[in-house]
């Protein structure tokens, strides 16, 4: 495994295991186990996605040392606000069966995220997080946090992939010493992705899958990726891309299939907002 060296000087790996709409308690566990198992030491959740209790199950269970694991939480909209953001926080560590989280993120860009951000700034300075951040934000609301308040994010976990490259935004974060962190990676293997020409030729070339070419991208870029598989034999092969390196050029082909969109979500439209702003989960 390699790492990316926040601006803290925080350790985070540069492949992670993502459990989003992994509700199922018993099929977490399951599955958390093997990755762990493969190698994966960074797992993602959120208290929206209602597993933190299994994903914390899934730790102890392992016998890992908590010290060898990079622990990423969320929190959801309705949670947002100074005194809220607080007690959410304080659940999910509950949840997790741990005393801290190594990256504690804002969910979504809308909402109150500034009285939000207050209390996260808070729980990273008393120690509770090592690393704090957000999610989906664009240049702007990034920005937003950054002029309104003392401690920037070392993170903004974002859409990612051969579709939606974010090359303006990446490049915005690096200047300013934020690492992104890539979600959506193979787009749900949609709008063929992993059946690309050039990607397939390079995996060819490097005798790798297209998969492995994908991550390779992201990481070789310091960019740490999330993926979720099922398939024991993904899982590791997700992991087996340290190996090689994409030359210059590769990466020059690979850049002209951005299509500059989102896979997912359009933050613009109201509909997104009105979507998310009224979602409501169990945390």
């Amino acid at each position: 495994m390699e790492y990316l060296s926040l601006k803290n000087g925080v350790k985070m790996p540069l492949v992670g295991y993502g459990v989003a709409d992994i509700r199922d308690e018993a099929r977490c566990g399951a599955l958390l186990a093997e990755a762990l198992a493969a190698g994966y030491r960074m797992i993602d959740t959120a208290a929206a996605y209602e597993n933190e209790k299994a994903v914390g199950n899934a730790v102890k269970k392992s016998g890992i040392p908590r010290e060898e694991l990079f622990l990423t939480t969320k929190i959801w909209i309705q949670d947002y606000g100074y005194e809220k953001a607080k007690r959410a926080f304080q659940k999910s560590l509950e949840r997790l069966g741990t005393d801290y989280i190594d990256l504690y993120l804002i969910h979504q860009p809308i909402g109150d995220i500034h009285e939000t951000w207050r209390a996260v700034e808070e729980m990273y300075r008393k120690g509770y997080a090592r690393a704090v951040g957000v999610s989906n934000f664009e240049m702007g609301k990034v920005a937003e946090v950054s002029v309104f308040h003392s401690q920037m994010p070392y993170v903004n976990q974002i859409e990612m992939n051969l579709l939606c490259q974010q090359k303006e935004l990446l490049q915005y974060l690096k200047e300013n010493g934020i690492a992104a962190e890539a979600w959506g990676v193979f787009a749900r293997g949609t709008m063929g992705i992993l059946e690309e020409p050039v990607i397939r030729k390079l995996g060819r070339k490097h005798k790798k899958t297209p998969a492995q070419i994908i991550l390779r991208w992201m990481t070789q870029r310091e960019v740490p990726v999330l993926i979720q598989s099922e398939n024991g034999v993904h899982m590791r092969e997700n992991l087996d891309i340290f190996d090689f390196r994409l030359e210059e050029e590769e990466l020059e082909q690979i850049a002209e299939l951005d299509l500059e969109r989102s896979v997912y979500l359009n933050y613009s439209l109201p509909e997104t907002v009105a979507r998310l702003g009224t979602a409501r989960f169990n945390t």
